[in-house]
């Protein structure tokens, strides 16, 4: 029995052209969606928007390529040359044709006679004059890139010598000076006793789809480099807030026992997203001579560069108050600090010093929301003294103010963002007015409850599901009895 490589093997049944009619109406729709997708992936700065549009400039490079194709299927075998002054038939329509993504030729090489057989297609992939005929086997590794000629060799070999079926890839130099990839698939041609007569393959210009794949592939790169920066940032960021921030979670009492103790308990609400780590801090410290400090702010920015920010200031500020300096002056440095630093960032904060003795409470603040001082179920925001945000002005002053507390009043200091911006945005007074209202509702509910502790809870189940698009700090502080 003959070989299905045989020269003289018979032609298979041509399927029917409505078939390939059908395919390229299927082809041509899918084109119109994917090509839609990629006009809508506008071009930014975005990796996953640009490894997305070079997906879709991949996918409609493939499907242009295969509509082609199945053109050239529905149109059968190239027309033979006019004889006898009869006209070869018309050619297929224009959208049947490969197009220059995806130009087609063939290629026969007679090892009996030495004759080359080129189609037109392939004098135009490798732009060479037909009148010179088609390249042999010896020639055409000149037009192969040095380091794709033993591919080639390759290839050549496996079919003539070993009989075996050819599939494989090679650049090639045009005469004009242009670089292509070619892509070729072939297979050895045997005579009656089983010889190599002839090798036949299919080249392909496949320069485009390689370029195309090699750009989705370094967006894809660029994506994945992107996301593991990100993740290693937003790891980074989360053990140096977890390390500046106080460590306690639950009530904290300062001083120990006497008159004027302050039950306190603080929570930190993280943004929706969990993914925007904020220079959002809450602290509080029993100071020399037993006076209290409490603190919260919020300096602008996200990840590593807002948390190394806010522990820088957050440490100055311990040591300030340490060391014996009052809110408002205390603010004063804290402003020339983040002014000078390498950095440039604003930051809010409010910073309050608590004598229990007195029960005296002396607070300044930089461009941050009051404190709200419930009484009898009763909240209301401090009035605030004049404070500009930290890093606006250089040389800026703060003022401080007083208020006297009293046994069983709650004091709740809170930073931006714990409602969402959205109700914000939508209220009637300024940014941050929602989330006042929000707190001051609260204030039945807090004279029910039994310390801070139980305070921070209800003001957890109040904001917890917010769809915050920034992270929040709350810090309540009860003043025994």
């Amino acid at each position: 029995m003959p070989s299905h490589l045989s020269a003289d093997r018979s032609s298979a049944p041509h399927p029917e052209r409505g078939v390939f009619d059908a395919l390229i109406t299927q082809t041509r729709r899918l084109r119109g969606e994917v090509d839609a997708v990629r006009r809508d992936a506008v071009e930014d700065d975005d990796p996953q928007v640009r490894w997305q549009r070079a997906l879709c400039e991949l996918a409609v490079h493939q499907l242009d390529d295969l509509r082609a194709h199945l053109g050239q299927l529905r149109a059968g075998l190239p027309p033979e040359p006019a004889e006898n002054g009869i006209p070869a038939p018309a050619a297929p329509p224009e959208e049947h044709r490969a197009g220059p993504l995806s130009r087609v030729g063939s290629a026969e090489w007679d090892l009996l006679t030495d004759a080359v057989h080129w189609s037109d297609e392939l004098f135009e992939i490798f732009d060479r004059d037909p009148a010179k005929g088609g390249l042999t086997l010896d020639e055409l590794p000149s037009y192969v890139f040095t380091d794709d000629q033993p591919v080639l060799t390759a290839m050549v070999t496996a079919c003539l010598v070993d009989g075996k079926p050819i599939d494989g890839e090679f650049r090639i130099l045009c005469p004009g000076g242009g670089v292509r990839t070619v892509h070729m698939m072939g297979e050895p041609v045997l005579d009656a006793d089983g010889g190599t007569a002839s090798m036949w393959a299919v080249l392909r210009d496949v320069s485009e789809l390689r370029r195309s794949q090699r750009v989705e592939r370094e967006t894809r790169d660029s994506l994945q480099r992107q996301r593991h920066f990100a993740q290693t940032e937003h790891r980074l960021a989360v053990e140096l807030q977890e390390a500046v921030l106080p460590p306690w979670r639950g009530p904290l009492r300062f001083p120990n026992g006497g008159p004027g103790t302050l039950d306190m308990a603080a929570h930190y609400l993280p943004s929706a997203t969990s993914a925007l780590i904020g220079g959002d801090w809450y602290d509080a410290l029993e100071l020399p001579g037993g006076d209290t400090l409490m603190t919260v702010g919020d300096l602008t920015g996200h990840g590593v560069t807002a948390t190394s920010g806010m522990a820088m200031l957050l440490g100055a500020l311990r040591g300030m108050a340490v060391a014996g300096l009052e809110p408002g002056p205390l603010m004063g440095w804290l402003n020339r600090l983040l002014d000078a630093s390498a950095q440039p960032a604003l930051g809010s904060a409010v910073c309050c010093r608590y004598d229990p003795r007195r029960r005296l409470l002396t607070w300044a603040q930089a461009g941050h929301p009051a404190p709200l001082l419930f009484r009898d179920g009763t909240g209301i925001p401090l009035t605030p003294p004049e404070g500009v945000l930290l890093g606006a002005t250089s040389g800026a002053v703060y003022a401080q103010a007083e208020v006297e507390l009293r046994a069983g009043d709650v004091l709740v200091l809170h930073t931006d963002g714990l409602s969402s911006r959205s109700e914000e945005l939508t209220g009637s007074g300024g940014y941050g007015e929602a989330s006042v209202r929000r707190l001051l509702a609260l204030g039945p509910r807090f004279a029910r409850a039994r310390g801070a502790q139980d305070c921070v809870r209800i003001v957890v189940e109040e904001f917890g599901d917010t769809e915050r698009e920034d992270d929040a700090c709350v810090l309540v502080a009860a003043i025994g009895r």
